[in-house]
């Protein structure tokens, strides 16, 4: 398990300086968001935590040594940053995990005790490593399974989630969305038949997955999609080069913020749900004491669609380290140590 993040990039103060604007706008939030749900108390009596407000004072102070884990790309370490130095600030003592891998790998790591804490979604719990294909109706539907799973399986609880969710999502040019009308994945019926019809750029993978080009068949009804298989991280130069006029991005993604894209909505959401919430063991909530899950809570509660994709953009774009971007974004919000 590295304790290392070999793929950040560091950026000077010039850069620095530019997305400090981006960050303080990311900080007050924006957008709109699922109800976040009640965690409940985890057995062992502990309390969940109450509200979305930070604890006063140093009430980590003196608790056992709690070991914090993140994935393995830069949302994921942004995050895991977040964490970090809000529950330092309020006393706890963190042990790092960085870097630990995809969700098959830290879910590994957690069973194991090697984490016990880490930031996980919520589609991902399902699918990767509670191995259920179903599809769910909803943001919370997604939550309360993964939840069932965490804590019949792992003695984990599942705390509330975010309001971002980071999901798959179909983007085009502007001018492409202009001609043919386009707000949701539906819309492309307007584009030409075969031909001169839609080309969707997307990992080989996405042909066969409901969350791809089977969901855009089956639940919008669209023939007239030729499918451009690209290697991770193409799918924009895909789209710039001419090479397809449709692509596949994630929701959360920097280059979102630079108005070269439009993101279609997916009203049927063949995408699923990957709202972000924080796995923890029973028995470190209950050693930690209320306030611990709270601090997690507050900084959860903060982590809007817009903040999320300021803050990526800042990580992606201006390849700021996403621990200087968590530093600022939680300063702007009034962290108090």
């Amino acid at each position: 398990m590295s304790n290392t993040r070999s793929t950040r990039r560091r950026g000077g103060a010039a850069a620095a300086a530019a997305v400090t604007l981006a960050l303080a706008l990311a900080a007050c939030g924006g957008g709109s968001a699922p109800p976040r749900p009640s965690a409940g108390a985890p057995s062992g009596g502990a309390s969940a935590g109450s509200g979305d407000s930070q604890p006063e004072g140093k009430p980590g102070q003196g608790k056992p040594v709690v070991k914090l884990g993140d994935k393995n790309f830069s949302e994921a370490f942004l995050i895991g940053d977040l964490y970090q130095q809000a529950l330092t600030a309020k006393g706890y003592t963190v042990e790092m995990h960085a870097n630990v891998g995809g969700s098959e790998v830290i879910d590994s790591a957690f069973k194991s005790g090697q984490v016990d804490l880490y930031p996980e979604y919520t589609g991902e719990i399902l699918s990767s490593v509670a191995g259920d294909q179903g599809r769910t109706t909803s943001a919370e539907e997604t939550w309360q399974k993964a939840k069932a799973f965490e804590e019949s399986q792992r003695g984990a609880i599942l705390l509330p989630q975010t309001p971002f969710q980071d999901i798959d999502v179909v983007i085009v040019k502007p001018d492409f969305a202009k001609q043919h009308n386009l707000k949701a994945i539906g819309d492309l019926n307007n584009v030409g038949p075969g031909g001169q019809g839609v080309s969707w750029a997307a990992q080989p993978p996405d042909r066969t997955r409901y969350a791809g080009l089977v969901g855009m068949q089956q639940a919008y009804g669209l023939t007239n999609v030729s499918f451009v298989g690209v290697d991770v991280g193409v799918t924009y130069n895909a789209l710039d080069t001419g090479a397809a006029n449709s692509a596949d991005a994630f929701s959360t993604d920097g280059q979102l913020t630079t108005g070269k894209y439009v993101a279609l909505d997916d009203p049927k959401h063949i995408m699923g749900f990957q709202h972000v919430a924080p796995v923890v063991k029973q028995a470190t909530l209950a050693a930690q004491g209320p306030e611990f899950a709270q601090t997690l809570n507050w900084v959860d509660s903060l982590l809007t669609q817009q903040a999320i994709l300021q803050m990526n953009a800042g990580i992606q774009l201006n390849h700021i380290d996403p621990t200087q971007v968590a530093q600022k974004f939680l300063a702007a919000n009034g962290l108090k140590s």
